[in-house]
């Protein structure tokens, strides 16, 4: 690549291009599991606490979704822009570009901290929390915002060492961190043994703490292995034009990120006027689906520097190589997952709830909306595919128009044809054609 290897040897632009794929995409499956668990585990040990305490959770959740949001764009941004500059073989740039996304990651989220501190009372009055459960949301959230940063900066460190081909260390300090979260849990928030008994507070900071150990793994295998962290005081010309670049990418990306969660608010209130079980059954359900997608998912993630490391080469050949044997996949994997539900949706519904008619919903769900995974893998992984080609108003586009266009019109108009099943079917319609309309835009404006 011009004279720049990779510490990591993982030239994305050499070798065989569904060999690549499967060994960055392997790592991060288990990554994202590790993620799921972590959240999991979290609400596992704040529910023995009390309602109250598990309603304050809950109340936390939209702010921080809102800050991982504005993460998780961050992170695409820095994966996008990296590559694509290892693509080029500039190590200068590629140095400058890592160094640079890493200190505004940080003015970002010091920012963010200071003025969610500020605004605690507001916002979650605004968000409906009551004075009873307000002491209780404090307790957690002071916490989480001082150490914010160590759940941002991870996000965009292990984003920079994907950049350079490299899923596996990402995917072990997501592990980690899980791993550390789960120990730390019980003894926080219950007072084990020498621990003190922290409750909400120690949920929090057992998170601030799981995610230290990553910002302190993610930073040192960027400093020491790959030497793509620069320690001198940045020119302010170098300073702007890497925030013009990565913003150009992080702002689209995290807007969309914010909004997906609120799409998914408007339907679990579309749904909330069949009843409280109907909402039950959802929530199981959507859980279940996580688990479907962990793969597609990772696969995305891995997609971005691959793709980002080609175009900065010139190899558009392998791009293309790339999406048709992602879309071909997505569809099999779609396939294997709907005759997969089709055996065992009723045992699902049955696992995840002990009431009959929850049982019930859940089952139609998953055999309704399995139909359209296959093409709903393939509306996911174009979104991130445009991000690593640098056209983040494409990604948002498909994105907004997935939910806000498709999923919401037709879930109402399905409720007033058929019920919830309606909304089912009306969520079915969505998917396929998002990921029809995916297709069609990638063919015709990706690689110009």
């Amino acid at each position: 690549m011009k004279g720049y290897v990779l510490k990591s040897n993982n030239d994305l632009t050499q070798g065989s291009v569904s060999s690549n794929l499967f060994r960055m995409t392997v790592p991060m499956i288990f990554g994202m599991l590790s993620m799921v668990l972590f959240n999991l585990v979290d609400t596992f040990f704040v529910a023995r606490l009390g309602t109250v305490e598990l309603a304050a959770m809950g109340f936390t959740l939209p702010v921080v979704m809102f800050i991982t949001g504005i993460a998780l764009g961050l992170g695409v941004a820095t994966a996008s822009v990296v590559s694509r500059a290892i693509g080029a073989g500039d190590i200068n740039q590629v140095r400058r570009l890592t160094t640079h996304s890493l200190m505004i990651s940080l003015f970002s989220v010091i920012v963010f901290s200071t003025l969610g501190l500020l605004t605690l009372d507001p916002v979650f009055k605004a968000l409906g929390a009551t004075p009873e459960i307000l002491p209780f949301i404090k307790r957690y959230m002071v916490t989480w915002y001082i150490g914010a940063v160590f759940v941002v900066i991870p996000m965009v460190g292990n984003n920079a060492i994907r950049a350079c081909g490299d899923t596996f260390y990402p995917g072990l300090i997501m592990v980690i961190s899980t791993l550390i979260n789960i120990v730390l849990d019980p003894l926080l928030i219950f007072g084990w043994g020498w621990f003190p008994r922290l409750t909400l507070q120690g949920a929090a900071l057992a998170t601030v703490i799981s995610r230290a150990s990553a910002f302190t793994f993610s930073i040192l295998i960027l400093y020491f292995r790959e030497k793509l962290i620069i320690i001198t005081l940045p020119k302010l010309s170098q300073l702007i034009d890497s925030a013009k670049r990565i913003l150009y990418i992080a702002v689209p990306s995290s807007f969309a990120n914010i909004l997906l969660p609120l799409g998914m608010a408007v339907i679990t209130r579309l749904v909330s006027g069949y009843g409280p079980r109907a909402v039950a059954a959802l929530g199981a359900a959507m859980r279940i689906e996580m688990f479907v997608f962990i793969l597609i998912m990772a696969l995305s993630t891995a997609l971005v520097p691959f793709i980002g490391q080609n175009w900065g080469a010139g190899k558009l050949d392998r791009i293309k190589t790339s999406l048709s044997l992602t879309n071909k996949f997505s569809l099999l994997w779609g396939v294997c997952n709907f005759v997969l539900i089709l055996v065992l949706a009723e045992f699902l519904g049955n696992t995840f709830s002990k009431d009959i008619l929850v049982s019930v919903i859940i089952t139609h769900y998953l055999l309704i909306r399995s139909l359209g995974y296959g093409l709903r893998s393939i509306a996911m992984i174009t979104s991130s595919v445009f991000n690593a080609v640098n056209k983040p108003f494409y990604s948002s586009f498909l994105n907004i128009t997935r939910v806000f266009i498709l999923s919401i019109p037709f879930a109402y108009l399905g409720s007033i044809l058929g019920g919830l099943i309606g909304i089912f079917a009306g969520l079915l319609v969505a998917d396929i054609v998002a990921g029809i309309i995916s297709i069609v835009v990638s063919s015709k404006r990706l690689l110009i």
